[in-house]
């Protein structure tokens, strides 16, 4: 991890300087605790009913082999404040993946809401078992609301994506969306929300891309298009995301999730020109990614070289959202007895569930 380590360094110095709560004063420190206090006031103590379980199995009717798919990380990943199955992102992943790759999907959820990269490990091994051929991981908001430090929380990722891959599991995440826009949080404490986000992200894809995997800018889930119509892409708690948000973030994942599997169109195989996509080095692409929400992010090489001499070469792209498609809800396991090997219909407790909510930005002074 050595030369990531180093550009991560080299990204975050790059896009954002250094920042983090570490260099507040403390008369302004005084003022970001208070802030916190009133955002947390605003969003409000944490439902206790977990969100809907979308674990199950999605496309009735499609041929096979299925594919398994684990969807891991926080209250984003889980669907946090929904009422309905339907409205998950798990549900609307694996609806849209069944319609598009025209086959059987088999979905596992195992994100907790409340949770922090460092709550990944038990995730992976819940998730492992089921053999998944892309895992989804949706991760980093907690870690900034509870100042952990962002090599802390890419480190945690980082290991996650290495056991997935040694697997033979293709990973897809999505990386910390911008805070900065979330509407109870006044400045100037929305200013460093906004930067640890961003640090985190460009950690997060240069962290994930050096172990193989892929990752998808979410700035877009909290950011430019949840800014301009809160009222319709936040929920009630004006922090976590509207079913339409959701559905937001879905459509920006879902054509990623295709082309990890092989699942894209013959001519979206190689980078277009005309949508900004190029191929560029690791820690450029990684703050252009943080900058444009919806970049996806995917190791490649440049005349039969993984690495060139400012690092790993990563393809940039813009992918092509897929058509809408009816969400629906996982089917019985009655209609899958006679087939399904009982540790992929056994559900786990842990699933989508967990005591601890998300809340408002901290400022413990342990942060970077």
């Amino acid at each position: 991890m050595g030369r990531a380590a180093a550009a991560r360094k080299l990204a975050a110095a790059a896009a954002y300087g250094g920042g983090g709560l570490s260099v507040v004063g403390a008369g302004l420190y005084g003022l970001l605790r208070f802030e916190a206090t009133v955002a947390r006031k605003t969003i409000g103590d944490p439902r206790e009913d977990p969100p809907p379980d979308s674990t199950g199995w999605y496309g009735r009717g499609r041929p096979g082999p299925a594919y398994k798919v684990v969807l891991l990380g926080d209250s984003l990943a889980a669907g946090y404040g929904v009422e309905s199955v339907e409205q998950t992102p798990g549900a609307l992943l694996a609806s849209g993946l069944a319609v598009h790759a025209d086959r059987r999907v088999y979905l596992r959820t195992l994100a907790v809401v409340g949770a922090k990269s460092s709550d990944l490990p038990p995730q992976v091994d819940r998730a492992l078992p089921v053999e998944p051929d892309v895992a989804v991981i949706v991760v980093g908001g907690n870690d900034v609301t509870h100042t952990v430090k962002p090599s802390e929380s890419v480190q945690h990722l980082a290991e996650a994506v290495r056991r997935f891959r040694a697997a033979g599991c293709e990973v897809v995440v999505g990386t910390c969306p911008d805070l900065g826009t979330v509407k109870p949080v006044p400045p100037p404490l929305k200013q460093i929300a906004r930067s640890w986000s961003r640090r985190l992200a460009a950690g997060q894809t240069i962290a994930v891309v050096e172990e193989d995997g892929r990752t998808v800018s979410l700035g877009s889930v909290l950011g430019p298009e949840f800014e301009a119509a809160p009222a319709l892409l936040f929920g009630p708690d004006q922090f976590h995301p509207s079913a339409h948000g959701y559905e937001q973030m879905a459509a920006s994942l879902l054509p990623s999730m295709l082309a990890a599997l092989g699942e894209t169109p013959e001519d979206e195989r190689l980078p277009e020109a005309f949508r900004g996509e190029r191929v560029l080095p690791i820690a450029q692409a990684a703050i252009e990614a943080v900058r444009t929400p919806g970049t996806e992010l995917g190791g490649t090489e440049v005349a039969g070289n993984r690495r060139g001499v400012r690092g790993r070469w990563v393809e940039l792209r813009h992918r092509r959202r897929r058509p809408g498609t009816d969400t629906v809800g996982p089917e019985s396991a009655e209609d899958h007895a006679p087939t399904v090997p009982a540790h992929l219909t056994a559900v786990d407790g842990g699933a989508a569930g967990g005591a601890d909510g998300d809340g408002a930005v901290g400022t413990s002074a342990t942060g970077s």
